[in-house]
């Protein structure tokens, strides 16, 4: 222990876990919206920002293991009696483990900020955090070899901007499964709604690092060819076991889901409100505002009497919501955890009449949809610029139109004005189109 405490005061390992700590902390809280949302989002931002700490631990491994070489004492230690593998225990204990609780308290920086908010927590987060700090243990193993075997003063940037290289190439190279198997960032990005990373992946990932993480101590302690030649093997065995129960499908590997997080939770009183179990904080914040909306809404006959949070995950295979009777809400989460864009709520149920999607096929006429709207809302229609996040830019004249109709609901018995009203949400339902529905 004493020399262990040694090493951690004179060796790159406290430099190297400070560096770590502060890039990643630094990293993550320039941009806190992308994982203010859950457990599942911080481990997602932390495990892509290992194209940053990936490189540190691996040049700080390579500074690290030139160091006999640097102050030129090998021949003097190889005289001892304790063997080589003795004397680099201690440097390896130190670095490992440096390294890789600066990657947990890394993480645990973030789980501070969202511990209170953070209505859910999957299992399958513990395991990549542990495979997260895994990889940095790997990479400062790893780097510890090459820095003995080359101990030249550019080995450790050389390695720096090797390691970013190879975690960015590694992750977006085809097939996927082999990504899914070299780089430590695979999987955590781009984020989409109810992102996992799946168990078989994060295995594999813990397969093919214990493998590398293995090599990087034999050409630490290796003497001889030989023994420099027999430490890729096992790298090369850890790739062939990952390779061999890595899943091949692509649904675990480009776009997995976790259905759990996408389960619904509701309210116990009606008018029923409900949210997906990964945005359960935000039901108190959202339920008023759902409801005030499905009021709004109520003025149509045969309207909605539920909001649902949108479930869809964006992919392929997702159909659009089509249910007369539940109305689908947006829920965006802001930088605190808490609900974003509250404003938004209601003018974004209305605006589409309660009637859904629809589909790319159905024609929608989207000034005919915000006068009949902004109607039901008792006001004169304005952009959705500043109204609905997420929208930057909009054709001028469609607010225009939409205004011109809007004025037309308003000369009209209330009566008809919702019939017309009621025809354009029917239409959309019905994927037909609405263009002159408001103006016959």
């Amino acid at each position: 222990m004493s020399v262990l405490r040694i090493e951690l005061r004179r060796s790159a390992a406290a430099g190297a876990a400070l560096l770590a700590l502060v890039v990643g902390v630094a990293a993550l809280y320039i941009a806190p919206g992308r994982w203010s949302a859950g457990w599942m989002d911080l481990a997602l931002a932390t495990k892509e920002y290992m194209i940053l700490l990936w490189p540190i631990a691996l040049a700080a491994g390579a500074w690290q293991g030139r160091r006999e070489h640097r102050a030129r004492v090998g021949e003097l230690f190889a005289t001892t009696p304790r063997s080589r593998t003795r004397r680099m225990l201690p440097v390896l204990v130190a670095m490992g483990a440096s390294v890789g609780l600066a990657f947990l308290l890394v993480v645990g920086a973030g789980g501070m900020r969202i511990a209170s908010t953070a209505a859910y927590f999957p299992p399958d987060v513990v395991a990549i955090m542990l495979v997260g700090a895994l990889s940095l243990v790997a990479a400062a193993w790893l780097g510890l070899g090459v820095g003995r075997l080359l101990p030249a003063l550019v080995t450790a940037p050389v390695l720096a901007v090797a390691g970013v290289l190879l975690v960015f190439f590694t992750a977006i190279m085809r097939p996927d499964w082999i990504g899914a198997i070299l780089s430590p960032a695979y999987g955590s990005s781009p984020f989409y709604p109810f992102q996992t990373i799946d168990p078989r992946v994060t295995a594999v990932l813990a397969t093919f690092m214990g493998g590398l993480a293995l090599t990087g101590v034999l050409l630490l302690v290796a003497r001889g060819p030989r023994a420099f030649a027999a430490a890729a093997l096992p790298v090369l065995l850890g790739f062939g076991a990952a390779a061999a129960i890595v899943p091949r499908d692509e649904a675990a590997l480009v776009a997995p889901i976790d259905p759990v997080a996408r389960e619904l939770v509701c309210t116990d009183d009606a008018p029923k409100v409900c949210v997906t179990r990964v945005n359960a904080n935000v039901l108190d914040a959202l339920t008023p505002l759902a409801r005030q909306g499905l009021s709004v809404l109520a003025k149509m006959p045969d309207a909605p009497t539920q909001a649902h949070e949108d479930r869809r995950a964006y992919l392929v295979e997702d159909e659009p919501v089509r249910d007369a009777d539940i109305v689908t809400i947006d829920v965006r989460i802001d930088d605190h955890g808490g609900l974003a864009h509250p404003d938004a709520v209601v003018p974004e149920m209305v605006s589409g009449l309660g009637a859904g999607y629809g589909g790319p096929e159905c024609e929608r006429d989207a000034a005919v949809e915000r006068a009949a709207a902004y109607h039901l809302l008792g006001r004169e229609p304005v952009s959705d610029v500043g109204v609905i996040p997420g929208m930057i830019e909009e054709d001028p004249q469609l607010n225009a139109e939409a205004v011109t109709l809007w004025q037309g609901l308003q000369k009209l018995p209330p009566p008809e004005a919702i019939t017309r009203v009621t025809a354009v949400r029917d239409a959309i339902l019905a994927c037909r189109d609405t263009t002159g529905l408001l103006s016959r």
